[in-house]
């Protein structure tokens, strides 16, 4: 796994929009610490290593833009990908376009908080051929409440501990959130060997 904090001190700002793209719209990114990168910069800004403005508005316009990226791979080569490969079946391209009709805009928004969800469904709404006004809509909500609201919180989380002890724990902080991130997923995944 990548070092939010490595990558934070190495990059800055550059890698954070970077990370944060792939992440977001190209399949390939689904390995990338988009959460726990997301924290650390907060935890960072808090700090006053980085701006929290600078944080919030580079990640907002890099998941826009990200999401973006994505819907149009899937519009381009998600029906090709589906027709020729053996274990992803046409049926599951009409399954999804059935689920998006009655929840795409809350699927896009509440994505966005699940690693390797939030990779995936935008490529799925282009290969459904999602509504671009719906999808742009959904995309603009998603990339401000993440964008804004994980940065945030790592921001308040940095200035309630105190800067000798964040210091010494931020990987342990930062393991525990991403853990946490994934509590959503296993319960999905359990639930549905269970039906």
């Amino acid at each position: 796994m990548l070092d939010p904090e490595y990558l934070l001190k190495t990059f800055s700002y550059l890698g954070l929009a970077l990370i944060i793209f792939a992440e977001t719209g190209l399949l390939l990114g689904f390995f990338l610490p988009g959460d726990s990168l997301l924290i650390t910069a907060g935890l960072f800004a808090a700090r006053g290593d980085l701006g929290l403005g600078w944080i919030i508005g580079l990640t907002v316009a890099a998941a826009f833009l990200g999401n973006i990226s994505g819907y149009v791979i899937g519009r381009q080569f998600g029906p090709a990908v589906f027709a020729r490969a053996r274990f992803l079946k046409p049926e599951y391209v009409e399954q999804a376009r059935e689920y998006f009709d009655s929840h795409g805009n809350q699927t896009l928004v509440l994505a966005r908080f699940v690693p390797i969800i939030r990779t995936l469904v935008p490529t799925l709404a282009g290969t459904i051929r999602m509504n671009p006004r719906t999808f742009m809509i959904a995309n603009a909500v998603g990339a401000l409440l993440w964008g804004a609201g994980v940065p945030l919180a790592g921001y308040g989380l940095g200035k309630i501990i105190p800067a000798a002890v964040l210091d010494k724990y931020i990987l342990v902080i930062v393991g525990v959130i991403l853990v946490a991130s994934f509590v959503p997923v296993l319960l999905e995944i359990n639930k549905r060997r269970r039906r």
